[in-house]
């Protein structure tokens, strides 16, 4: 039986912070948005039917409890979820925050712009707040 791993490009760009049950939700390193990826923690999988019902159920509650966590933090105007995963077939969903006026407001944010690190310590700190929320 295969071993879950994570994605590399998905560790490179994001830092884990919890561990949900299912998935390992994850803090993007981009400080435009406030923006989390939620990875089940099963291997091989690319679509959310490659999952077994169970699991596509706790994938649906957990992406929501930490889509109410981003957006009770953020005081965003609009949280974004999808999975889309052309580039990294990893089966990931993005939870964004979004603000009227925030970078390409009220385009998508795929492929817009060039990536502008969140340092460490500001990871570090809304990794805590989003825990906190979430417990």
């Amino acid at each position: 039986m295969q071993e879950f791993q994570i994605d590399p490009r998905l560790e490179r760009d994001s830092m884990a912070i919890a561990d949900l049950g299912l998935c390992q939700l994850r803090l993007m390193r981009d400080v435009r948005w406030p923006w989390l990826l939620a990875v089940p923690q099963r291997a091989g999988i690319e679509e959310m039917f490659d999952l077994a019902p169970l699991d596509q159920t706790m994938l649906t509650f957990e992406v929501n409890e930490a889509a109410k966590a981003l957006k009770t933090v953020t005081g965003a105007n609009k949280i974004n979820v999808a999975a889309i995963g052309n580039m990294v077939r990893q089966l990931h969903v993005h939870v964004v925050a979004r603000f009227e006026g925030d970078a390409n407001w009220p385009g998508p944010i795929w492929g817009y712009g060039t990536r502008e690190p969140r340092s460490d310590d500001d990871c570090a700190a809304l990794a805590r707040k989003i825990a906190e929320a979430m417990a």
